[in-house]
């Protein structure tokens, strides 16, 4: 009989569920699955610096391509580094499987002290995945990380993680391939969808929010048919840019959190919300004026009325809910009045925030629309530029290519970024903050050895920009916020990475220029002090 180590096992779990590139760093604890990894040789391994890192590109991989993001890491310091990348996948809703190890089985949770012994690791995972589980025998691996990726598929996408002991990952077992089916995406209920169907054919103005289920469906094509049918204006929510193209004379914009978009929502006789939640900042810390005929479709139910009450709910899969709807409404007549007002808000929404950022940086905005490939995806980390006009302004074409720090920690877009250009080959524009950017730094080494087609844009202003403006509005004096903040493009250089530093828009334009015929990484740092202020909080 053929055998197989723990290792190989893991192997032939991640190749049934068609995984062909993962991230991470090997430790002592985990050479056994980087020795399987390493003798079958078709699944590509990414080494990152810093386990916080491998995660986050993971996820970046996962958001961009729409397959399952993978990271290694080892117990103990390293799955602790990993939890606040599995924070930000659970917060963005994105399909990521931790594989993180344990102490050797005759040691665990005997509290010997053996090298990185972590008895409560799997609690900790567990505050920060869906479902995490233990491997307690090798010849339980393969079923039980299929059991954690369907649980990650299943409904609302959401974080998980395996952890193998060591000497499991080094002992024989009979050679077995595993198979792997991963879930259906859950139907809708019939009666609710003819409810649906039934309340839009009276409404006379109709507004559709769409937000990152629909991304994680595959349901933008069905999306965009349902709005042209109605003739209803829509709006997103950041994660959910693309499900109608930027440019649609349908998509109002996912500038939901300032004041002019409430009288649109006011209006409207019915909100058909597909695959959103109302996050905080979205729904103006859910103060806005939300109609009580709220039709909410989401693949978690548990998010259905958290928020806002829900007149009619129906719990499914974003694309094939729409899909139902789309074989039960016809056309309607849609109030003139409020299709003007949603064009009028479109403008107003623009308009703010072309105002709040100022004469410079909607000259980077242009350079950026100008220049940047349609489909290449941006990422925003938790800086005052991707608050603004990163996330607000850029044109968004099409799903799974813009891209924030959902949870709105600063740090991890640098390596969510090398994720996303890694997992799509296409050039990728990181948007980042001096302060945030120091998190996951020694990521540049990771994107010159892979060559990752990326331009980290570095916007300096020597702090914290973001909460100097706040602390002035709270509690009236900056304090701690203030950085000093090295040469970034000499210390990118150290590291392999071109890079120049500009101090206008003009100059910016041209860096980007530079960076896009670039084949592999580059930064560009930004003088802030050079430009006019965005004025954040006024």
């Amino acid at each position: 009989m053929s055998t197989m180590t723990g290792g190989d096992a893991v192997y032939h779990a991640l190749k049934a569920a068609n995984v062909s590139c993962v991230f991470g760093i090997p430790s002592q604890h985990n050479l056994g699955l980087y020795d399987a990894l390493c003798r079958h040789g078709d699944i590509r391994v990414i080494g990152t610096r810093h386990e916080q890192g491998a995660v986050h590109a993971a996820d970046g991989y996962a958001r961009a391509t729409g397959k399952l993001g993978v990271a290694i890491v080892s117990t103990g310091p390293g799955t602790v580094n990993a939890v606040n990348g599995l924070y930000e996948a659970g917060f963005a809703s994105s399909p990521v499987l931790l594989l993180t190890t344990q102490v050797d089985t005759r040691y665990l949770g005997r509290g010997k002290g053996f090298i990185h012994d972590a008895d409560q690791q799997l609690a900790m995972l567990r505050t920060v995945t869906r479902r995490s589980e233990r491997v307690l025998h090798a010849r339980d691996i393969a079923a039980t990380i299929h059991r954690v990726m369907a649980d990650i598929a299943t409904g609302r996408p959401q974080p998980g993680a395996v952890e193998i002991p060591t000497d499991l990952l080094l002992a024989t077992l009979p050679d077995e391939t595993s198979e792997y089916a991963s879930p259906a995406p859950l139907p809708a209920d019939d009666a609710m969808l003819d409810a649906v169907a039934q309340r839009l054919g009276q409404s006379r103005k109709p507004l559709l929010w769409v937000g990152g289920g629909c991304v994680s469906a595959n349901a933008a094509s069905a999306v965009r048919e349902l709005a042209e049918r109605l003739g209803a204006p829509v709006v997103s929510s950041v994660n959910g840019r693309g499900v109608l193209p930027a440019g649609h004379p349908l998509y109002v914009g996912c500038q939901t959190h300032l004041p002019a978009f409430n009288e649109l929502l006011a209006q409207a006789d019915l909100v058909l919300a597909i695959g959103t939640r109302f996050q905080a900042l979205a729904s103006q810390y859910w103060q806005q004026p939300m109609p009580k005929n709220l039709a909410h479709i989401d693949a978690d139910s548990s998010v259905i009325g958290r928020n806002y009450p829900a007149a009619l709910s129906v719990v499914a899969d974003a694309r094939l809910a729409v899909e139902g709807l789309l074989s039960r409404v016809a056309p309607i007549d849609i109030d003139s009045g409020f299709a003007a007002l949603a064009r009028e808000v479109r403008h107003t929404l623009k308009q703010t925030v072309n105002r709040m950022i100022g004469p410079d940086h909607q000259r980077i905005v242009e350079a950026i629309e100008a220049l940047l490939p349609a489909d290449s995806p941006v990422v925003g980390d938790a800086t005052i530029t991707a608050n603004t006009w990163g996330n607000y302004l850029l044109s968004i074409r099409a799903p799974r290519i813009g891209h924030y720090s959902t949870g709105l920690a600063i740090g991890p877009a640098l390596p969510i970024g090398i994720g996303a250009a890694l997992g799509t080959g296409k050039k990728t524009l990181v948007i980042h903050g001096d302060g945030g950017v120091m998190l996951n730094l020694a990521e540049i080494a990771t994107a010159v050895q892979t060559r990752a087609l990326l331009v980290l844009c570095v916007f300096n202003d020597s702090g914290y920009g973001v909460l100097k403006g706040l602390q002035r509005v709270t509690t009236g004096r900056p304090y701690a916020v203030d950085l000093h903040t090295p040469d970034f493009v000499a210390l990118a250089a150290a590291m392999g990475m071109p890079g120049t530093l500009v101090r206008s828009a003009d100059a910016f334009a041209h860096a980007l220029e530079s960076a896009l015929a670039v084949d592999g990484p580059y930064l560009i740092e930004v003088d802030l002090a050079s430009l006019e202020p965005i004025r954040l909080f006024g």
